[in-house]
């Protein structure tokens, strides 16, 4: 499976290890060739690419260590390289003295991004904390990756909190993608776990979410934001389920190897200000054991193939069994193969009522 959020060595992910090894190998490779030639070989002009090689991979000291073994096989005669010039000395020398002060600079910027890095990374694992595998009585699995290459949070978010009312689920979509939906994320997520705790129902939480973005709105001039969301709420046995929908379509029942996409009313998305003057209506559905509710954002339902068409997901999806982790990864690999080339931050949420545990 591809991972589409996995750096590359030139985003700054550590340099394969042939690169590391090329400097030492061109030294070895040169100075075997000499030594095996019977004639002298005009090729001492490789050994003044491996100091800037060794910028690469290795810090300033072993960048010096390297152009100054570079300089003492130029001058050792048994290797017979042309007998280089001064001129052709300092040219090297000053490669290699250059390379040393650039590999410098290079390891102060790296460990500086590692730094940045790794507190970019814990400030969005706090935004949108990994998904524990069960709430109460529901089983929850979830996939998100960002369109946004090396980011681990963008324009979709969920999450899933117990409260006095049972077990709440979100899943939901913002305007835009990217590190400059964030924010707007981070404020629902706030909105949505504090309404867990005293809102009655689903229907209220949508509300407050609402509020939340019209709040947010009218603080930012010339400003349209909005989002799309599905709202869950379960019982406490996790016999059935209440679903609202603002903007977005509901999730796929998968039942007895069927998928079946929910009849749930789509209500205005959120930021409009309409919660009042329309107020979503949500559905209660029945639920059996071994059902499962699959909700995936338009990154899934909008990807195509080379050809324009839209991915299958209600028809492939029944090909999918496996548990709920094994179900999103499936259905992702199955994705990236079908559209390759995807634009859109890509997210899955998979509930399930729990097994009851035996006393």
């Amino acid at each position: 499976m591809r991972d589409r959020n996995r750096r590359s060595w030139l985003r700054g992910a550590p340099p394969p290890g042939w690169v590391r090894v090329l400097p030492a190998a061109m030294l070895a490779g040169v100075c075997a060739a000499t030594l095996a030639s019977p004639d002298p070989l005009d090729i001492g002009f490789l050994l003044g690419a491996i100091p800037p090689l060794a910028v690469l991979s290795y810090g300033p000291l072993a960048t010096a260590v390297l152009g100054a073994l570079v300089l003492v096989v130029l001058n050792v005669p048994a290797f017979r390289l042309n007998d280089p010039g001064s001129t052709d000395l300092l040219t090297v020398g000053f490669v290699a003295a250059l390379s040393v002060i650039v590999s410098f600079v290079r390891s102060r910027r790296d460990a500086q991004l590692v730094t940045e890095r790794a507190v970019a990374e814990a400030a969005q694992r706090a935004v949108v904390p990994p998904l524990p595998e069960r709430v109460a009585a529901v089983r929850c699995s979830g996939l998100y990756r960002a369109a946004q290459s090396g980011t681990l949070v963008g324009g979709d978010f969920f999450d899933v909190r117990e409260g006095p009312c049972g077990v709440r689920a979100v899943m939901g979509d913002v305007q835009g993608h990217g590190l400059s939906a964030v924010a707007t994320v981070a404020s629902l997520l706030g909105a949505f776990r504090e309404a867990v705790l005293d809102r009655p129902d689903p229907e209220s939480v949508v509300a407050r979410l609402d509020r939340r973005l019209v709040v947010d709105s009218a603080a930012v001039r010339h400003s349209e934001l909005f989002a799309t969301a599905v709202v869950l709420e379960f019982g406490a046995d996790a016999t059935a389920v209440r679903i609202v929908a603002c903007g977005q379509p509901g999730p796929v029942l998968l039942r007895d190897g069927l998928a079946v996409a929910l009849d749930v009313p789509v209500g205005t998305p959120l930021g409009l200000g309409l919660a009042d003057a329309s107020p979503p209506a949500g559905v209660t559905v029945p639920l059996r054991a071994g059902d499962r509710l699959f909700l995936a954002s338009d990154g899934v339902w909008e990807a195509r193939d080379a050809s324009g068409a839209f991915y299958p997901l209600l028809d492939r999806i029944t090909g999918f069994p496996g548990d709920l982790p094994e179900l999103v990864e499936r259905v992702w690999s199955d994705l990236v193969r079908y559209a390759p080339e995807l634009q859109d931050d890509v997210t899955m949420l998979v509930l399930a009522p729990a097994v009851p545990e035996s006393r």
